[in-house]
């Protein structure tokens, strides 16, 4: 097998590509059907709690119209619903379901197995080394606090058919 030179940033991006599917694929054979990778961005905004369908448009950088479709799409699959917000009842926001918080929970446990594999295969410090270097990435990217915050960007919010 002829070996190429790949930069680092190159192979980060295509594992992460690879995680993505992985993830989706374990989810999917775990009754958590329909999920695309920018369902994520929208839950981890609902973390944090409710939100009105124009809040979450606006934090993702993508219109109304699509976000709404998003949501539509997010509450047919059980994931989320909307209502009232009980602080103003002429505010209707959108919230996790009990299967909303699950499929959460469930990811990061294939995530979790993924990294413990990861980790019997190679030296823990390696691992620690390669969380420093992607922490530093993202740090360089802008998005550290991002993160923290639960407010990470969709990476390609001009894409606005929640289904690509």
């Amino acid at each position: 097998m002829h070996m190429i030179h790949v930069d680092l940033l190159s192979y980060l991006s295509l594992a992460g590509g690879a995680l993505d599917g992985h993830v989706r694929e374990q989810l999917r054979s775990r009754g958590f059907e329909g999920l695309r990778v920018r369902h994520g961005y929208v839950f981890q905004r609902l973390l944090v709690g409710p939100q009105s369908i124009t809040e979450l448009g606006r934090s993702l950088s993508v219109s109304q119209q699509a976000m709404s479709k998003t949501v539509r799409e997010l509450a047919n699959l059980g994931y989320v619903d909307t209502g009232t917000d009980p602080g103003d009842a002429r505010r209707r926001v959108v919230r996790l379901t009990d299967r909303g918080r699950a499929s959460i929970t469930t990811a990061r446990e294939i995530r979790s197995q993924l990294e413990a594999r990861l980790a019997r295969s190679v030296d823990g410090r390696e691992v620690d080394g390669a969380r420093a270097v992607i922490t530093a990435l993202l740090a360089e990217l802008g998005l550290g606090d991002r993160i923290a915050e639960r407010s990470a960007p969709d990476p390609d919010p001009e894409r606005t058919d929640p289904s690509a």
